[in-house]
């Protein structure tokens, strides 16, 4: 699939393709609304779900080694069993509705039964308690029981549809403007987690019921909307499986191994996005308990997540545009460079409210920028036609490790007595083993051709 802004005919608009599909500038402004759309109520949950969780669990007596086990791994672990599975299948699918929507239109009434469920964990845990008498583990054990199993349900069906978006997004969005694109999506993620840090979050504590259920709802209908608006194009067929590699047998989990775990630049490119992603993981997964250790209010720390997102959103549209002029791995290596050196300062300097709130800013706005130059770092690298099994493939070894990290950061934390600057340490050391690989993967690019000529290695 190819994908290039078609020149205007002496009579006509400017068109823009991707694959089969072709769009005026006015139809591609069409397409953004339905996908921007659907990410507002994607990261909506994605801004909210995670600091409600957390909160949730802390209110009911959780230790951090339990709340990153919950929150880190059980993602994690999920993810490893799941993506690789729904990425090659939707790569592989042919259908009326294209090879993508099914897999986003399914999950959305299990997600909201378990965003539901989530709702009323206190509930259904108290009821239990009750009903054990004598024999139950205690009030707050029953409860996070039932939070953790509907979590569970949760994320198996948020992880099936995250694992599909992107590959939408490769297929639908022509690859000429993909980085501006990606630029706006950032804007509109910000724009979430503006809304949750600087109106919501303050509520949370007293309000977990309405929090999760209002998230699950906007979420399911939104990215629902979305999927009956946006429509696919037609695809080549699938490349014919042989009888030994068929999907279900042992040879077809060989096949999808060798394919994208033999070749020396993809797994460069692996190990760099997954150290960089990593990265992020500590100060963004305990950096709500690292501020209330400083005694912080969830106000003022709302109100500084908020104001670093309003510079981020300023930067977006921008950031996305150098991507599209520069490549998005140069603008990646040079935001992983200052990432490494604020995360080092705040290991040594973040001792007080105000010099956590100057590092934790600027933990969010530069890790923002990477995010926001790298996004579109597998449409530009993995092999057209099958985006989303490379892209599974390294989600597979960043779901392997973040299944690994958080449990593993609180273990520490609680080993420590709860020294939280610790996460801004390990981040450093991440980020610079990350930056270190950026640079190796960069290498190898120019090799293959670069910006101009880069062709996908087989």
């Amino acid at each position: 699939m190819t994908s290039t802004p078609a020149p205007p005919s002496p009579s006509g608009p400017k068109l823009w393709t991707t694959g089969t599909l072709v769009y005026t500038t006015a139809g591609l402004v069409v397409l953004f609304g339905w996908l921007l759309l659907g990410d507002f109520a994607w990261q909506l949950k994605e801004r909210s779900v995670t600091a409600t969780a957390q909160l949730f669990l802390r209110n009911f007596g959780a230790s951090d080694f339990f709340v990153g086990l919950l929150v880190g791994s059980v993602p994690g672990a999920l993810g490893m069993l799941l993506v690789p599975v729904i990425s090659v299948r939707s790569d592989r699918h042919r259908g009326r509705w294209g090879r993508r929507i099914p897999f986003l239109l399914i999950p959305m009434p299990f997600v909201a039964v378990s965003m539901a469920g989530l709702a009323v964990a206190p509930l259904i845990g108290t009821q239990i308690h009750h009903w054990l008498g004598e024999g139950s583990p205690g009030l707050n054990v029953c409860v996070l029981g039932t939070f953790a199993a509907f979590w569970g349900v949760f994320e198996v069906f948020a992880i099936m549809a995250n694992a599909v978006f992107g590959g939408l997004i490769n297929d639908v969005v022509p690859h000429a403007v993909i980085g501006r694109f990606f630029g706006l999506f950032r804007i509109v993620s910000l724009v979430d987690g503006i809304i949750f840090n600087f109106l919501i979050i303050k509520h949370v504590e007293g309000n977990f019921f309405w929090v999760f259920l209002g998230t699950g709802l906007v979420y399911s209908i939104g990215f629902a909307v979305m999927c009956l608006r946006v429509k696919e194009g037609e695809y080549p067929p699938p490349e014919p499986l042989s009888e030994t590699s068929r999907p279900g047998r042992f040879q077809s989990l060989r096949a999808y191994f060798r394919e994208c775990y033999t070749t020396p630049f993809y797994l460069w490119v692996f190990v760099a996005t997954i150290l960089c992603a990593l990265s992020f993981n500590p100060v963004n997964a305990f950096s709500i308990f690292f501020a209330k250790s400083l005694g912080m209010t969830m106000e003022i720390y709302g109100r500084y997540i908020a104001a670093s997102y309003v510079v981020s959103l300023a930067l977006a549209y921008f950031i996305g545009s150098l991507a599209d002029r520069f490549h998005p791995l140069r603008l990646g290596i040079v935001a992983m460079f200052f990432y490494a050196g604020i995360s080092l300062w705040g290991a040594a300097f973040a001792t007080d409210p105000q010099r956590f709130g100057f590092a934790f800013i600027a933990h969010t706005i530069i890790s923002g920028i990477y995010l926001t130059s790298m996004a579109s770092i597998g449409q530009r690298l993995y092999p057209k036609l099958k985006f989303a099994q490379f892209a599974s493939a390294a989600g597979l070894l960043l779901a392997t490790c973040t299944a690994m990290l958080p449990p593993g950061m609180g273990l520490l934390l609680d080993a420590s007595h709860h020294n939280y600057r610790l996460t801004f340490l390990v981040s450093g050391i991440l980020a610079t083993l990350g930056l270190i690989a950026l640079l190796v993967v960069h290498q190898q690019f120019l090799k293959l051709g670069g910006p101009k000529n880069y062709v996908a290695p087989h």
